[in-house]
């Protein structure tokens, strides 16, 4: 094979990203370098990060050019190593984006093992969204046993363990997801002690309902309403952890969003602790999160839920799907067999 497959971007998005905003295009098959290896993908990650990469605006990563390869992690499995870390056939983790082939440097790939959960998982509950749900809590919000945690997007990718994780610390976890399946999912399969449908007309009534004693913790994954409803039930010193703010990413609900003034003066009067993260920055916090939740995935005590999409062509509409709340779980591309 002298062709292999990737997907750019074509055009930079006014708003919502379409398919437009895409192209797959053939290419000639990276040839790896010293200290490279050359992969084939397997499983693609899908992720809210990506939308911010699309613009071109300052942040924490670098944007995707145009024509450039959209960026992702994936799994796969090595063709060729000119690293003595690995050898061909080892399943790896690591940015290959959104292409069939990749050469990545083995200093930034991971081993995949196969033997402790399916391979997909090293993208999803131990990947970085696990990796990230198990910072949010431990570090930044710092959750403690009898608390009282709201998370929103509660079934997806970073959600659904943050509630399994907290429920194991003996916190009364309360979840906001969007449907009566996610609700029930969250309730039923990891745990929630109560799970609410962010589309509910009083969102906050129903939320002060099952928050007599307030609320002490709050993973913030996607702000619009929900941000403002449990902003309302703080308790004087909480947390809140800002992951992800998915409902503004395409510049949606911005009119409707609370105001800064009535924010500001709510982290005031209530002493209030937000702190934005990136986990990127936590990689000394990988070993010990992979201790901890991989025997818990290998066992079964965690549990979680995947949507995959069939083939590299069509990761742009799954995409579109999971910035509108489509995917269930951990959003993939299964790439190749």
């Amino acid at each position: 094979m002298t062709q292999a497959q990737r997907i750019v971007l074509a055009s930079r998005p006014k708003g919502a990203p379409v398919p437009d905003d895409f192209r797959l295009e053939n290419f000639d098959m990276p040839e790896p370098g010293e200290g490279e290896l050359l992969v084939r993908t397997i499983w693609q990650s899908l992720d809210p990060y990506m939308r911010g990469r699309m613009d071109d605006v300052k942040s924490y990563a670098a944007p995707v050019p145009i024509g450039g390869t959209m960026e992702a992690g994936g799994v796969g499995e090595v063709m060729v190593s000119n690293s003595d870390r690995f050898d061909a056939g080892d399943i790896v983790v690591g940015r290959t984006g959104w292409a069939s082939h990749a050469a990545l440097d083995a200093h930034q790939c991971l081993k995949v093992d196969p033997d402790l959960a399916p391979i997909s998982t090293a993208l999803g509950v131990l990947g970085m969204p696990g990796h990230t749900a198990w910072v949010g809590l431990n570090d930044i919000l710092r959750g403690q046993p009898d608390e009282t945690i709201v998370v929103s997007a509660a079934t997806g990718a970073v959600g659904s363990l943050v509630g399994q994780l907290a429920k194991r610390k003996g916190m009364r976890v309360i979840g906001v997801a969007g449907g009566a399946g996610k609700c029930a999912f969250a309730v039923e399969n990891l745990g929630y002690d109560a799970c609410l449908d962010h589309h509910h007309p009083d969102l906050a009534g129903e939320l002060a309902a099952l928050t007599p004693h307030g609320v002490d913790c709050y993973y913030e994954n996607v702000g619009g309403k929900t941000l403002e409803a449990v902003t309302g039930r703080m308790n004087d010193h909480g947390r809140i952890a800002i992951c992800g703010m998915i409902a503004w990413y395409s510049g949606k609900g911005l009119q409707d969003a609370m105001s800064l003034p009535k924010m500001w003066r709510a982290i005031l009067v209530k002493k209030l602790r937000v702190q934005g993260f990136i986990v990127f920055e936590h990689m000394d916090r990988l070993a010990p999160f992979l201790a901890e939740v991989g025997p818990l995935v290998k066992s079964g005590e965690i549990h979680y839920r995947e949507s995959v999409a069939e083939g590299l062509e069509n990761a742009p509409v799954a995409f579109l799907r999971l910035l509108e709340g489509g995917n269930f779980g951990k959003q993939l591309v299964r790439v190749a067999e």
